[in-house]
C-alpha cells in the first residue's frame, strides 16, 4: 500500500509550503491506521526537505512520479521513499530510496550487513542501510508478480542526510562492499552524485503506471526464489525424510492440494517431541509448497534461530542476505493480514504461540486465530512440553477451538520416532522421569547416549570445546539464571564461577549461534538454542532448579531480571502463590528439558546446586 503518490512537480511544491509532513501523517493514520510519533513527524520534515533539495538536482520531468511509505504487502516494512517512471529503453523502472537522518555509525567487523547507531534512545545494532534497501528490493522482485514478469527494473540506493563521507570507514567500512555495491549510499557530500544516479535509472515520467503496478502486482514466489529453495535440499542429509516424517509430509501436500483446489479452510496438527522430525518436514513442505505448488507460503517461528539457520543454508546455494527474508517471519505478523490472503502457513514450534503480538504485546486477538484465518491451510507443529514462557499458549485444545470458530476442518497426525539422542526415545522418557515432569517407566539409565555430569564447570567446557573441534557442531548452554550485563558494557562477562576463574558471555545479540565458529566462546539459552541441534551440549543448570529429600524443585526467584520468559509470575505469586508456582515450575523444567535434549550423541551437565548434582549422578548409575 501506498501512503502517498504524486508528480515530482507537485511533491517538490507541499514541501516548499512546508505540509508534506502532514500530509503523510494523516496519510498513515486513514490508509494504515499508524499513528505518527513526534520524532517520526520530525524525520519527515527534515528528511524530505533534503530529497527535495537533490531531486532539484535531478533532470527528471515534472510528472515523475515519488512515492511515500510504500508497505510491502504483509509485512510491517515500509519503504522510505520510491521514484518511478520509464527507463532507456521506454520500459517500467523505479528506485527505492532509503532516508537515514544518522550522523555517527560504527562498523562491525564480520557481521555480515550490520552496524552499530544511535536509535530508539540509545546505541543499538541495526541493519546496514544498504543491506536494508536492498533486502526491499530482492523482497519485491522475488514475490510481486508484476515486477519479475512485465518486468520493472528495480534499483535502490540509501540517502545519509546527515552523514559525512569517511572512505573504509563506518558505514563505507569495507566490510560492506558488497552491499555497498547492491544499493549504493550517497552521504551529505553526495547530492549532486545521487542525482545523477537516479537520472541513469529513470528518462521519462510514466504518469503513476509503475508505482500502480507494483501497488497491484500478485503475490507469487519467482521462479528464481523456487530454484534456491530447491538446492538447498537436494543432497543435504539433514532434511532428507524418514519413517512417518514422509507419511505426515505427503498427507500434508494432499490437503495443500485440495484447499487450493476447493478454496476451503484447513488446519494440520503434527505432535512431536524433540527430535522426531518436525522442523525436517516444515522445511520440506515449505519447499514443497513454493516450487512444485506454486503457493504463497511462508514459514513462521516465533523464536528467529531456526529461521536463522536456514536462511544461512540458502545463502550457500547463492541466495545471499535478505532476499529469501519473507520466506521466513515471526508469529505476530497476522494480525492485520486479509482472510485466506495465503495459501499456506506452516508453523514451526506453535507451542511458543502466545495471544497477543508486538514488543508490548497489545496487538492482534490471538495469534493462533489470526494465523488460521490468513491462510487456506495452516500447519501446525507443535510439543507441548517445550513450552518455556509464561505467555505461551500454543497447544492442540487451543488451535481446535480456534479452528472451530473459523470453520476449519481439523487433521491431525504424529511424529513419534526419535532422531535426536542418539534415537534414544527412553532418554527423553527418563529424562522427564528425571527432572519430574512426569512419571515414566524410564527409570534407569541404559540408553546408548553420553550423558555425563562434571563436578567442575571449567572441565565441561574444556570437554565441549573438544567435540567442538570435529565439526563446529557442540555448545555450551545455561538456565537463564545470570543477568545479561555484557548487552550495556560488552567487556563484562554474564556468567561467571570466579573459585575456578571461569568467565563467558552470553550469546543473545547473535542469531546465528548454530553455525558461527565463535559461537563456541559463548552460552547460549533457551531463547538461542530453542528448535536448534547439536552433537553435544554442555548445560549448566543454575539456581532456580535444586534437590532436596522432597525431589526436584523449582525457584523463578532466582531466574535472571532481565529473563522475560516469567515476566508478571511475581504480580501473580501474590494473588495466588499455588498457581504461580506451578506455572513457573513447568516453565523452568521445561526450559531444562529442552537444552539437555538439543544434543544429538550426547550431553553434558554441570549443577550450580550440589544435590541435584548428587541426585542426577545416582539416577544415572542406578544400575
Amino acid at each position: 500500500m501506498i501512503v502517498y503518490s504524486d508528480t515530482k512537480y507537485n511533491f517538490m511544491e507541499v514541501v516548499l509550503d512546508g505540509r508534506i509532513a502532514y500530509i503523510v501523517e494523516k496519510s498513515l493514520q486513514d490508509k494504515l491506521k499508524i499513528r505518527v510519533s513526534p520524532a517520526e513527524f520530525s524525520a519527515f520534515q527534515n528528511s524530505l526537505v533534503f530529497v527535495r533539495m537533490m531531486l532539484s538536482e535531478t533532470k527528471l520531468h515534472n510528472d515523475t512520479t515519488v512515492s511515500i511509505e510504500y508497505r510491502i504487502p504483509n509485512t510491517s516494512k515500509r519503504i522510505d521513499f520510491i521514484i518511478s517512471g520509464k527507463n532507456d529503453i521506454d520500459k517500467p523502472a523505479a528506485v527505492i530510496l532509503e532516508l537515514k537522518q544518522w550522523s555517527q555509525v560504527e562498523s562491525i567487523s564480520g557481521s555480515d550487513g550490520l552496524v552499530r547507531t544511535f536509535v530508539g534512545g540509545s546505541k543499538n545494532v541495526v541493519t546496514h542501510p544498504s543491506y536494508q534497501a536492498w533486502s526491499y528490493q530482492s523482497m519485491i522482485s522475488d514475490y510481486n508478480e508484476n515486477v519479475y514478469k512485465i518486468p520493472i527494473e528495480l534499483s535502490s540506493c540509501v540517502f545519509m542526510h546527515n552523514y559525512a563521507r569517511e572512505e573504509g570507514k563506518g558505514i563505507f567500512s569495507y566490510d560492506y562492499d558488497y552491499y555497498l555495491r547492491q544499493s549504493p549510499v550517497f552521504s551529505k557530500n553526495d547530492i549532486r552524485k545521487l542525482s545523477h544516479y537516479i537520472d541513469e535509472r529513470i528518462i521519462g515520467p510514466d504518469y503513476l503506471k509503475t508505482i500502480e503496478l507494483i501497488e497491484h502486482g500478485k503475490i507469487k514466489p519467482s521462479k528464481s526464489l523456487q530454484d534456491s529453495l530447491a538446492k538447498m535440499l537436494d543432497g543435504n542429509p539433514e532434511f532428507i525424510l524418514i519413517d512417518e516424517q514422509k507419511i505426515v509430509y505427503e498427507q500434508a501436500i494432499a490437503l495443500a492440494r485440495k484447499s487450493m483446489k476447493d478454496r476451503k479452510k484447513r488446519v494440520m496438527i503434527i505432535e512431536g517431541g524433540p527430535g522426531t522430525g518436525k522442523s525436517v518436514v516444515a522445511i520440506n513442505l515449505l519447499v514443497q509448497f513454493t516450487k512444485k505448488l506454486e503457493m504463497h507460503c511462508r514459514y513462521v517461528t516465533k523464536n528467529s534461530a531456526p529461521r536463522s539457520v536456514y536462511k544461512f543454508y540458502l545463502k550457500k546455494h547463492g541466495m545471499k542476505g535478505k532476499n529469501i527474508d519473507y520466506l521466513f517471519t515471526g508469529s505476530g505478523s497476522f494480525t492485520d493480514v486479509p482472510t485466506d490472503y495465503y495459501s499456506s502457513l506452516i508453523v514451526d514450534e506453535a507451542h511458543r504461540l502466545n495471544a497477543k503480538s508486538g514488543m508490548f504485546q497489545n496487538l492482534g486477538e490471538n495469534q493462533i486465530k489470526e494465523i488460521i484465518n490468513s491462510a487456506l491451510l495452516s500447519v501446525f507443529f507443535i510439543d507441548h512440553d517445550q513450552k518455556i514462557h509464561i505467555n505461551d499458549i500454543g497447544s492442540v485444545d487451543e488451535i481446535k477451538k480456534w479452528a472451530k470458530y473459523l470453520n476449519a476442518e481439523v487433521f491431525e497426525n504424529k511424529l513419534i520416532s526419535q532422531f535426536r539422542c542418539n534415537g534414544s526415545e527412553g532418554y527423553l522418557n527418563w529424562l522427564d522421569d528425571v527432572l519430574e515432569i512426569r512419571e515414566t517407566a524410564n527409570t534407569v539409565f541404559d540408553f546408548d547416549y553420553e550423558f555425563k555430569i562434571f563436578d567442575s564447570v571449567q572441565e565441561m567446557r574444556k570437554a565441549i570445546e573438544e567435540k567442538n573441534q570435529i565439526r563446529n557442531k557442540s555448545r555450551m548452554l545455561a538456565g537463564y539464571c545470570w543477568d545479561w550485563i555484557s548487552k550495556s558494557n560488552s567487556q563484562l562477562f554474564d556468567i561467571e564461577f570466579k573459585e575456578e576463574n571461569f568467565k563467558m558471555r552470553w550469546n543473545l545479540s547473535s542469531e546465528i549461534y548454530a553455525i558461527s565458529d565463535s559461537s563456541i566462546n559463548e552460552i547460549g539459552c533457551i531463547h538461542t538454542s530453542q528448535g536448534l541441534e547439536f552433537d553435544y551440549v554442555g548445560v549448566i543448570i543454575g539456581e532456580d532448579l535444586t534437590y532436596s529429600n522432597d525431589g526436584v524443585a523449582s525457584d523463578f526467584t532466582k531466574r535472571a531480571s532481565t529473563d522475560q520468559s516469567l515476566k508478571g509470575i511475581v504480580t501473580l505469586n501474590k494473588k495466588d502463590p499455588e498457581k504461580a508456582a506451578a506455572i513457573a515450575d513447568e516453565i523452568i523444567k521445561n526450559t531444562y528439558r529442552t537444552l539437555m535434549t538439543r544434543g544429538m550423541k550426547g550431553c553434558y551437565v554441570f549443577c550450580v546446586d550440589e544435590a541435584l548434582k548428587e541426585y542426577l549422578r545416582e539416577r544415572v548409575n542406578l544400575l
